[in-house]
């Protein structure tokens, strides 16, 4: 198919696939004339992904760029590919010049917890020093019944991670398993996050003993 219907049938201007085809998170299309290109349906999906990628899941450019270039390398190990496709994700918040003692007594907390649960992971993740900043700022605001919930958020997270990877991996192709990953921890994270928002309205709602203001039915 030549741009115009690339365009037509992914729903991306052709302003913008020029674009994507600049910055290389689109390959090449062959080439039919110096002046043409032929695209296929491998250039549709991934530019449905691209789209996906930055405009569901807010990623950059940049980042996106990182992630597409895990998935196309093959000779990255599989487990790797999939940490760099999962970290590439995450933003590392700033270091802290001198942690003090919420931040020690948080990074206590997190160990302990993975510790508790056997859990195979690395400091260097940058979901640590998310997770770690958090339990921090939780300490130092005093609010320990919401640091508290630590072992819920593990325990339910540990069941939704081993389902999201088992049904990737069970895809049996390298390159569709690593965009999996991908696909699954960018948009899933912004899916778990709007249905943690329905659910807190829902128990906010129920144990407060009120109605909503603009009931859904």
């Amino acid at each position: 198919m030549r741009v115009g219907e690339l365009s037509r049938r992914s729903g991306v201007s052709v302003a913008s696939i020029k674009y994507y085809l600049r910055e290389g998170l689109l390959p090449a299309g062959e080439r039919s004339s110096p002046n043409q290109a032929s695209y296929d349906d491998g250039h549709l999906r991934r530019l449905r992904m691209i789209r996906a990628l930055i405009d569901v899941g807010g990623l950059s450019v940049v980042a996106t760029r990182d992630v597409l270039a895990a998935v196309d390398d093959p000779e990255l190990p599989l487990f790797e590919a999939l940490g760099r496709a999962s970290g590439t994700t995450t933003d590392a918040p700033a270091p802290e010049e001198e942690p003090d003692e919420a931040w020690e007594a948080a990074e206590r907390m997190l160990a302990a917890h993975v510790d508790e649960r056997g859990w195979q992971v690395s400091a260097q993740n940058p979901a640590w020093a998310n997770a770690v900043g958090v339990l921090a700022t939780y300490v130092r605001l005093g609010d320990g019944d919401l640091a508290n919930q630590l072992g819920l958020y593990m325990r339910t997270m540990e069941e939704v991670a081993e389902r999201e990877v088992a049904a990737v991996v069970n895809r049996g192709d390298r390159a569709r398993t690593v965009e999996g990953v991908v696909v699954g921890t960018v948009l899933g994270d912004t899916l778990i996050a709007a249905v943690r928002r329905l659910a807190q309205q829902h128990q906010s709602l129920r144990l407060l003993g009120e109605a909503p203001t603009n009931p859904r039915v």
